[in-house]
């Protein structure tokens, strides 16, 4: 009889207008990494907030250790020894990263808290697992992986021998995500218990030892991963095949769209510029990659191209326009659409309808406004237009709160948006993070449409693969600066891999000016 730690059996989960798990058995044994995989909107999210008691299942029982257990609260769950890092991490912003940690549990003494005692236990945990963090630095400040590291000692903290990781990689850059991996693997080897939710067929086939998937709310099947492939595991979670190859023909890049010349950025973290007198040009009918590592300037170079962040010094032009001091309105209406970096923050209104999140950048146009009066019947119209040929999936389709959605299918809300609005420049910042295997197969399909199209696409990219699948031309940007120039077609993940560090530079004016 096979040893299992916790088993979810016959878990039910409803929400107004959807099924969001139906029926759903999932077993885990100890010391294994368990992988759970689904499309966008599968559940998968659903299922473990119900292992870690933010929901309450309507039918079904949960057991540990083959006794019935009752999870009504995160503390329950703690408790049991279960924890969980969330795909959109749970961190106070203005508190510290120690404090943070220690939050709900803190040590103390009459009253008072005990933080050396705490410190002295977070810096040993740290240095035990390889989790580099500076207990001090406040969470507003500190980086992406920064934060996934201290939402996991928050786990390791609290002795949870039951660990989910929600997503943990979708935010992290190639060797934050390779450190995750080994992390992971160390704690299975300890023997903790693992609950792993990916989109990354890879991922999962280096570290899994099982996977459960899941597709439309329904259990579909478990499999050991030494007995699977890629092939068969993305064809059990959509249902088809799936091509991993990008098709396209070669570009026909025409007139300039994009102009960039001399662009400095300062940074707000340090004295230092963030981007360092960048030119480059993009064209109609072109896709061009930034490849970089995380934090070299990307994020700056973006803002500065869309109206979030003032450049302090040169010049941006959309098709000969001058716009480098147009606000971000003027900046759309001009012709560019931006699907960004961080989809909370500069992508929606959490707390509007999904049909509003979709007229944010028209909805003052003829078609959905008159004498100041929205005209609703239109904007839902056209929401249901986007929703059925995006396939964004939502409980109560137009009228959903976004905030409800999952990480995916608000991704999948803001491309169609910005997709389909009137634009002769598109700038996609990591427009697949979070997508599974099927909506990242339809979302380069869209950028490969835009481009064919004639309209001139500026995509940043972390993920090595879609760099060289997607682009007809990749820019790599080190410490703020163009370093390189490649073609696609003529240079490996390797070469590519040597520019981004910073080993490998091309000399002369070709590399900093996109000609």
């Amino acid at each position: 009889m096979d040893n299992y730690i916790i088993e979810m059996l016959g878990i039910t989960k409803m929400f107004p207008g959807i099924i969001a798990n139906d029926n759903i058995t999932l077993q885990l044994k100890k010391g294994e990494i368990h992988a759970l995989l689904g499309e966008n909107g599968a559940g998968k999210s659903t299922l473990m907030s119900v292992l870690f008691g933010l929901y309450q299942p309507e039918y079904g029982e949960i057991r540990k250790n083959g006794e019935v257990v009752n999870i009504n609260n995160p503390n329950d769950a703690n408790d049991l020894g279960i924890g969980m890092v969330h795909q959109h991490f749970k961190l106070v912003e203005i508190f510290t990263v120690l404090e943070n940690i220690i939050l709900g549990v803190e040590p103390n003494k009459a009253g008072f808290l005990q933080k050396s005692e705490a410190r002295k236990k977070v810096v040993e945990l740290s240095e035990k697992y390889g989790l580099s963090v500076d207990p001090d630095a406040y969470v507003e400040e500190i980086t992406v992986g920064m934060q996934q590291r201290a939402e996991i000692l928050k786990m390791l903290y609290r002795d949870n021998e039951i660990l989910i990781f929600d997503e943990p990689t979708a935010v992290l850059t190639p060797q934050e995500i390779r450190e995750i991996l080994q992390i992971m693997k160390g704690f299975a080897k300890e023997g903790k218990s693992i609950l792993f939710i990916t989109h990354k067929l890879n991922e999962i086939m280096e570290v899994a030892d099982r996977c459960t998937v899941l597709r439309k709310g329904k259990y579909i099947g478990t499999v050991d991963i030494e007995d699977t492939t890629k092939e068969e595991l993305s064809k059990m979670m959509v249902g088809r095949d799936i091509s991993f190859k990008v098709k396209k023909e070669k570009s026909k890049p025409k007139e300039i769209v994009l102009s960039v010349e001399n662009l400095t950025v300062p940074s707000k973290i340090h004295k230092n510029n963030a981007v360092k007198n960048v030119s480059f040009n993009i064209k109609a009918g072109e896709i061009v990659c930034l490849a970089g590592i995380d934090g070299n300037g990307q994020t700056e170079l973006v803002n500065a191209l869309t109206g979030l962040e003032k450049a302090s010094s040169g010049t941006i032009r959309l098709k000969e326009r001058d716009i480098t001091r147009d606000n971000i309105r003027k900046r759309s209406a001009s012709g560019m659409s931006h699907i960004p970096e961080d989809r909370h923050k500069h992508g929606l209104v959490l707390e509007y309808k999904l049909e509003e999140n979709l007229v944010l950048q028209r909805y003052w146009q003829k078609e959905f406004q008159k004498g100041g009066f929205i005209k609703f019947d239109n904007v839902r119209k056209y929401a249901n237009r986007l929703i059925k040929e995006y396939d964004i999936r939502s409980g109560q389709g137009p009228v959903t709160i976004v905030r409800s959605m999952s990480g995916g299918n608000q991704q999948k809300a803001i491309i169609a948006r910005e997709i389909d609005k009137e634009h002769e420049l598109l700038i996609a910042v990591q427009p697949t993070r979070g997508l599974d295997v099927g909506a990242i197969e339809y979302v380069h399909n869209q950028l490969i449409k835009t481009r064919d199209a004639g309209k001139a696409v500026f995509l940043v990219s972390l993920e090595l693969e879609e760099v060289l699948n997607v682009s007809d031309r990749i820019l790599v940007i080190y410490e703020g600066e163009i370093v390189g120039e490649l073609d696609p077609k003529e240079t490996t993940p390797e070469e590519l891999g040597l520019y981004m560090s910073g080993a490998k530079r091309n000399t002369g004016k070709e590399a900093n000016d996109g000609k």
